[in-house]
């Protein structure tokens, strides 16, 4: 990205959307704001924006649809969604159709102004990357966040997804267990959880010929977790 990082607000309460662009400007941001579903959907993609606040319960095009919509016309723009208090289907569903992250209303600026920037600069670390990785028998379509094996598509969960990437894009490098933690799951370095150990074991089971003996995601004892091609 050159310049300031465009964000596009997707929001049809005015006080709240003129808070957010408010407050992301203030923080360096160019920002624009759409009270629509669909003025949204067309705004993406005319002024090709780094980052997409996109609210679920809109007019005209709920933000379901218009998230299905991104990702179907093959456009990889991250996109942080704003949900209800309390409507977790509603999260595991935006994940699903390729939402980035998500905060719930009410929601803390701290927080959001985090999200924002934790999801540009993992944006920034891929935009070198070509749109499709392949290692074995594995390809991944980074536009779609779809993961196919000799040319069947697989079914990973988003957190199993974000992990696959994360392990790519060290290209080798072996990640902490603490930085897998921190950097897929937004979890405190001292945090201690089985989490990544249990979702390496879920993505050697759907990924490796014999997932008893992996060539790809390997161990590195005391260290943590690699990707070998």
């Amino acid at each position: 990205m050159s310049g300031a990082a465009r964000i596009l607000v997707v929001e049809d309460h005015t006080d709240l959307a003129l808070g957010l662009r408010n407050n992301l400007e203030i923080e360096g941001y160019e920002v624009r704001v759409a009270e629509t579903g669909r003025s949204g959907l067309e705004q993406a993609g005319r002024w090709k924006p780094d980052l997409v606040i996109l609210d679920l319960m809109l007019p005209e095009l709920d933000g379901f649809r218009v998230l299905r919509a991104l990702r179907a016309r093959g456009d990889a723009v991250p996109i942080l969604i704003l949900t209800a208090r309390g409507e977790e289907a509603d999260k595991v569903r935006g994940l699903r159709l390729g939402a980035d992250d998500y905060v719930t209303k009410p929601f803390g600026l701290l927080e959001l102004l985090a999200r924002v920037e934790a999801l540009l600069r993992r944006s920034l670390a891929d935009a070198p990357a070509r749109q499709t990785e392949r290692f074995g028998a594995i390809e991944i379509r980074r536009a779609s966040r779809t993961v196919l094996r000799d040319g069947r598509e697989l079914e990973l969960t988003p957190k199993e997804y974000e992990l696959l990437i994360a392990l790519l894009r060290r290209r080798g490098a072996v990640a902490t267990r603490v930085e897998l933690m921190q950097e897929v799951w937004g979890y405190a370095a001292a945090v201690i959880s089985r989490t990544v150990d249990t979702h390496v074991a879920e993505l050697r089971r759907k990924l490796e010929r014999d997932a008893s003996a992996p060539r790809h995601i390997l161990t590195v004892r005391k260290a943590g977790y690699r990707l070998q091609r």
